[in-house]
């Protein structure tokens, strides 16, 4: 299999899947395709060698691509059965692919107006977003918290339905946006955060981000190039 990703640093769709099949062993190689949003641009003549969508991530399984992130998530769960992608148990794998398709609809302020940036720590910008919002960031930050406290709190931890699973790889960009932002959350929600961020699937991933070292001026609007 293959898997053709963004910009580590940025691209958050491209992470989930990453992720998920790192942490489960799944073997696979990644094409990386650096963002340029210009239209004619080099990233949208190569991804259109994979799919009409135009978006990464896209999962090559020899001539069969599949695109969106949940797509892929399924396709995984069928093609890897003894792995736990989804909760073994029914109610639980139903909860989890709830707040799965919560984060893939949803929470638009907070995906909007804090974009990955996993190099950097915006503690200041955070603060501004807050001290400026309308309110629709601090109630998808309410949302997440309590999304997180419900599952872990039904599941006992230390992931939220128990063992990792597609969820939490769904999440750790948010988990990521809260790090880079210092948005507040209670503690028992911190540590979360800190063991999502210490799994070696997810470290993997931002070793790789932190040695892009590749400035787009394009996905950070709030400062200006180095």
């Amino acid at each position: 299999m293959r898997l053709v990703i963004g910009n580590k640093n940025y691209s958050s769709w491209s992470m989930r899947p990453w992720v998920l099949m790192k942490h489960f062993g799944m073997p696979f190689e990644e094409v990386k395709l650096r963002f340029n949003f210009t239209p004619g641009s080099d990233f949208y003549r190569q991804l259109a060698a994979f799919t009409p969508a135009g978006k990464v991530p896209v999962l090559l399984d020899g001539e069969l691509a599949v695109w969106d992130t949940l797509a892929i998530a399924e396709y995984l769960a069928e093609k890897f059965p003894q792995h736990a992608v989804w909760p073994r148990d029914a109610a639980a794998r139903a909860r989890a692919r709830s707040v799965c398709a919560e984060m893939h609809a949803g929470f638009t302020a907070l995906r909007g107006r804090c974009g990955q940036n996993l190099e950097a720590s915006l503690p200041d910008v955070g603060a501004r977003l807050l001290a400026e919002d309308d309110g629709a960031l601090r109630r998808d930050l309410d949302r997440v918290v309590a999304l997180w406290q419900d599952a872990l709190r039904a599941s006992g931890g230390p992931f939220l339905f128990g063992g990792f699973s597609a969820a939490d790889a769904y999440y750790v960009p948010v988990v990521g946006r809260l790090r880079t932002y210092g948005l507040p959350v209670p503690d028992d929600v911190a540590d979360y955060m800190a063991r999502v961020w210490a799994t070696p699937a997810v470290a993997a991933w931002v070793a790789d981000a932190l040695a892009e070292a590749d400035f787009l001026d394009f996905e950070e609007p709030y400062r200006s190039a180095r």
